[in-house]
């Protein structure tokens, strides 16, 4: 079954997509790509450099008709109204004082849902990086699932889903095959690209 969402709730889904059309029109910013057609599948965002690089994936999120889902401290998931809302808004609550450790929490959520998209910034901050968290990676592996490509890029002012990507179980490999394609696009600080 798959959990109620602001992007999966019909009138208010509509209606933020509908703004978020004439808004991107308005500012002179295209989104590309289309809606994945797997129902489970992991989506990384990049370059990940500003504040901005959130609200931009979600106005994509939402022309694009994506059911976005990110992780979260449990904390931010109390029982009552605030958790409530915290999971209409996507979030997926990663309780650290388990045995268990965050690949394998990630991977029982897959194993649990008939769908999911869980949307991760692999730079894991907004700082320079030379080397990604491998989370993701292990997450999608674990749970046999494709990772897409996300982006954003201010030069062409794109952003949206690039290309589907199926991992082999060679990290090195692979990951060097992920960030190629993010060789050439550029975040809102472009010096920390």
């Amino acid at each position: 079954m798959q959990s109620r969402t602001i992007f999966n709730t019909p009138l208010v889904s509509g209606f933020f997509r509908a703004i978020f059309i004439l808004l991107t029109w308005l500012l002179g910013w295209r989104i590309v790509g289309e809606k994945p057609t797997h129902k489970k599948y992991m989506m990384i965002a990049a370059p990940h450099t500003s504040n901005w690089d959130f609200p931009t994936m979600m106005v994509a999120a939402f022309v694009l008709r994506l059911d976005v889902h990110w992780v979260g401290k449990h904390t931010l998931f109390p029982k009552g109204g605030l958790g409530a809302v915290m999971r209409w808004f996507g979030g997926i609550g990663l309780d650290r004082r388990t045995a268990n450790n965050t690949v394998e929490q990630m991977i029982a959520q897959y194993a649990s849902r008939d769908e999911l998209m869980l949307l991760i910034a692999p730079e894991g901050t907004r700082s320079r990086v030379d080397n990604w968290k491998a989370g993701f990676y292990h997450i999608a592996v674990g749970a046999g699932v494709p990772i897409y490509l996300a982006f954003l890029d201010i030069k062409t002012r794109h952003t949206g889903v690039g290309k589907v990507f199926y991992p082999t179980g060679d990290y090195e490999k692979d990951i060097a095959d992920i960030k190629a394609f993010y060789k050439n696009k550029c975040g809102f600080n472009p010096e920390l690209t």
